[in-house]
C-alpha cells in the first residue's frame, strides 16, 4: 500500500483547505481510511476515519462539525475538507489506512499504512 498525500499550505483563521490522498498496490474500496495530525511537541492524534464503503465516518471531537472526510473508490482517494480552520489545527496531516477489509475503528485506534505528511498552517 502507498499513500500520497497532498494539499496543505497556509490559511488564515476561519479559512478553508482540502487534502487529498491517493491510494495504490492494493483494492482501495477493501480499506478503511483516516486522516491523523502531528503538532510541534506533540503526539499524533486521530482527526477522522470513513469506513471502506464510505458509509460510516467518525472525527475527533475536536473537529467535528468542521471538517468532513470522504473517499471516490473510483478515484483510489480519500479527501479531508476542512473549515473554519483555527491556529490549534496546525500540524503534520497524515493519511492512513487500515489493514485489509478492517473497520473504521481499526483505522482509528491501529492503523497500518502511512503517507508522508503534508503541513497545514492556520494563521491568526
Amino acid at each position: 500500500v502507498q499513500l500520497q498525500a497532498s494539499g496543505g499550505g497556509l490559511v488564515q483563521a476561519g479559512g478553508s483547505l482540502r487534502l487529498s490522498c491517493t491510494f495504490s498496490g492494493r483494492t482501495f474500496s477493501r480499506y478503511a481510511m483516516g486522516w491523523f495530525r502531528q503538532a510541534p511537541g506533540k503526539e499524533r492524534e486521530f482527526v477522522a476515519a470513513i469506513s471502506w464503503s464510505g458509509g460510516t465516518t467518525h472525527y475527533a471531537d475536536s473537529v467535528e462539525g468542521r471538517f468532513t472526510i470522504s473517499r471516490d473508490n473510483a478515484k483510489n482517494t480519500v479527501s479531508l475538507q476542512m473549515n473554519s480552520l483555527e491556529p490549534e489545527d496546525t500540524a503534520v496531516y497524515y493519511c492512513a489506512a487500515a489493514v485489509l477489509d478492517s473497520s473504521w475503528y481499526t483505522l482509528m485506534t491501529a492503523p497500518a499504512y502511512w503517507g508522508q505528511g503534508t503541513q497545514v498552517t492556520v494563521s491568526s
